[in-house]
C-alpha cells in the first residue's frame, strides 16, 4: 500500500513538499515513481526513483525545480517542488513500478493527492 500526504492549496511561487509511505514493504528494492493527472488529461510520470542505486529521472517540466529522495528509514519518498505554477496543478500519485515505463506496468497506486496551484 502507498498513501501520499502533503497536497494542499500552494500559492505560485512558493514551495512543496508530497510525502508518499510505504505500508508493508521496502521501498529499497522498488521503482517507486510520482505521477500527476490534471482535469481533462492523461496521468504521466514526472519524476522516479530506482532501488539500490537511487538514481533519479524527471520529466522535462519538472527538471530544475523538483527533487525526488527517500528518507533513511527506506519508508517514505519524497517530491519536493519549487515554484509551482498554476499548470502544476494536479491530483499527484504516487506508485510502485518501473520507471519510465507509463502506468501499465504499475503495480501498486496510492490513493492520490491533489495539488491546487493558485493565489
Amino acid at each position: 500500500q502507498l498513501v501520499e500526504s502533503g497536497g494542499g492549496l500552494v500559492q505560485p511561487g512558493g514551495s512543496l513538499t508530497l510525502s508518499c509511505t510505504a505500508i508493508g514493504f521496502n521501498i529499497d528494492y522498488y521503482h517507486i515513481a510520482w505521477f500527476r493527472q490534471a482535469p481533462g488529461e492523461e496521468r504521466t510520470e514526472i519524476s522516479c526513483i530506482s532501488p539500490v542505486d537511487g538514481s533519479t529521472s524527471y520529466a522535462d517540466s519538472m527538471k530544475g525545480r523538483a527533487t525526488i529522495s527517500k528518507n533513511g528509514a527506506k519508508t517514505t519518498v519524497y517530491l519536493q517542488m519549487s515554484s509551482p505554477k498554476p499548470e502544476d496543478t494536479a491530483v499527484y500519485y504516487c506508485a510502485r513500478g518501473p520507471c519510465g515505463r507509463g502506468t501499465r506496468l504499475v503495480e501498486v497506486w496510492g490513493q492520490g493527492t491533489l495539488v491546487t496551484v493558485s493565489s
